[in-house]
């Protein structure tokens, strides 16, 4: 297999997708040299670096009959190997009690909504159906005295959370051990990449929002949605459990609204993240007092074990830009002439980054070894 590796694969980005994609990569091409080449990385604080800001739980949002539901299918898979300590893609993570070393735990989803099912856009078209029903193992209907005043109806459903944040850091960590470079520095196209490491055979364009500033690039369809969260410490009262699981909480007219609030506990000691909101075309660093208190109040009402909104203790305030994009994500392979080597685009999940990230990396493969094998027989 060395004898057909490439020699370099360089990925432009560092968030989730880009390291998650690099650790793939590594496990089916061990001879060749990956580079992470990136403004920023995990450890980083900055409105232009999404993943550290996530909610970073699995709770899909996809309806598409598609694609989107397969990304979401196969982390869903993936979480729950990592969580059990199997390898996934030749890395084995290390349990510890009732934790692992990927800060990733499993949790019960609680989720009301204030709208009849059929207008919340939960229902994937095609079929009339929740698509991940069968997926989690079955999604139970919340009785009417379980539902908080104004609801319309309930789920509850397995998930899968990430501890003390969205943890890009231990996916770095790993990329390291598996002899990935990282390099530091901001880049203004795809050519700029080639000029660096001209011996690059294929790049893979994860760059989230920096995909509507890559001058070779420029994909207009991308846009900021605006999101501010609270990380508050633990409760005194413990967050209600269902089965071993502790429970997230989850309220929404619909699917995807401005409006959602969530409370999601974080595994292995990590506090409680408080949300949310999406401002789209939002490009403001600037923190919201009054959406804080809309926050505060909203998650107080979901999760009474909170206590009140004056009680609570604020750990870290948090505003992040979901990398949208009309039309969803862009995940395919480009060849242009501009470019002497193919480039695979993975960028514009929005808000779906971590739910997808195992399932875009593996589509991501699928599409190198293509563009790779096509290339050679050129």
């Amino acid at each position: 297999m060395a004898a057909s590796d490439p020699q370099i694969i360089t990925i432009l980005g560092a968030g989730i997708i880009g390291l998650t994609s690099s650790l793939v990569l590594a496990h089916a091409y061990p001879d060749s040299q990956i580079i992470i080449v990136a403004k920023h990385f995990p450890g980083d604080r900055s409105i232009e670096y999404t993943s550290p800001w996530a909610g970073a739980n699995w709770s899909s949002m996809a309806n598409d009959n598609g694609p989107l539901e397969k990304y979401d299918e196969v982390t869903f898979k993936r979480f729950g190997q990592i969580v059990d300590g199997e390898s996934v893609h030749g890395i084995k993570v290390i349990r510890s009690g009732e934790g692992n070393e990927a800060g990733l735990g499993r949790q019960q989803m609680w989720a009301v909504l204030d709208a009849p099912i059929e207008q919340t856009n939960l229902l994937t078209p095609q079929t009339g159906k929740i698509w991940y029903d069968e997926l989690v193992g079955g999604l139970r209907k919340l009785g009417q005295e379980e539902l908080p005043e104004g609801a319309v109806f309930g789920l509850e459903f397995p998930s899968t959370e990430f501890g003390k944040g969205a943890d890009a850091n231990r996916l770095q960590s790993q990329a390291l051990s598996k002899g990935i470079k990282l390099e530091r520095r901001e880049v203004k196209s795809v050519k700029e990449v080639l000029a660096l490491h001209p011996n690059t055979r294929l790049i893979l364009n994860a760059t989230g929002l920096g995909a509507l500033k890559l001058e070779d690039v420029k994909d207009t369809n991308m846009y900021p949605t605006r999101g501010q969260t609270v990380l508050v410490a633990e409760p005194k009262t413990p967050m209600k459990r269902m089965y071993e699981y502790e429970r997230t909480y989850y309220r929404s007219p619909k699917r995807i609204d401005p409006t959602t609030t969530y409370v999601f506990p974080r595994t292995l000691g990590g506090g409680v993240i408080l949300g949310g909101s999406r401002q789209d075309n939002d490009w403001s660093n600037e923190w919201d007092s009054e959406l804080e208190a809309q926050i505060l109040e909203r998650s107080c009402q979901l999760a009474p074990e909170l206590g009140k909104p004056e009680d609570l203790h604020i750990i870290g305030r948090n505003i992040g830009l979901r990398p949208s994009r009309k039309g969803g994500p862009r995940i395919e392979v480009e060849k242009e002439k501009k470019w002497s080597v193919p480039v695979v685009h993975a960028y514009g999940h929005s808000g779906a980054g971590y739910q997808a990230s195992w399932g875009t990396a593996e589509r991501v493969l699928e599409l190198v070894q293509k563009a790779l094998s096509s290339k050679s027989k050129l």
